[in-house]
């Protein structure tokens, strides 16, 4: 018989993950967005719709990053110009952006990582957010 490897579960997966990244916090992801990293958001858009976005962030859906930002691949982003780019990862809490910044450095991108917290802390650090009625083009007036 086959001896099977322990499997892991998330939570061991999420610390293993997380141990070959410098997280970042809000203020560290928007110093080093000013230096020319990549604020890269992958919350799908019903998120997006009800919180808003960075200013600036490149928005890639999850399910397209490792497309989007391999510099080796058709598909890729015009952003993705080598594998020295910083690209900062942020979901809506900060979990799945981990696992995520771990799949691009398994692409050579070895500077990627994510925000701590995800949007929920840039938002909370009372950084610049756009509006979810500004994504739509909606103006609200006094009257």
């Amino acid at each position: 018989m086959v001896s099977l490897p322990r499997p892991h579960g998330i939570d061991e997966l999420l610390a293993r993950a997380r141990e070959g990244l410098t997280r970042l916090t809000a203020h560290q992801a928007q110093a080093a967005a000013a230096k020319g990293a990549l604020l890269v958001d992958i919350r799908y858009a019903a998120l997006r719709d009800r919180d808003g976005t960075i200013p600036g962030a490149l928005v890639v859906e999850r399910n397209e990053l490792e497309w989007r930002l391999d510099p080796q691949c058709p598909h890729r982003l015009p952003e993705a110009v080598d594998h020295d780019i910083t690209p900062i990862v942020i979901c809506n809490e900060g979990y799945a952006s981990s696992l995520a910044a771990v799949s691009l450095q398994a692409l050579g991108l070895h500077r990627a990582t994510d925000l701590a917290g995800g949007f929920q802390s840039w938002r909370a650090a009372g950084l610049p957010v756009t509006a979810p009625s500004e994504l739509r083009g909606e103006v609200h007036g006094g009257s």
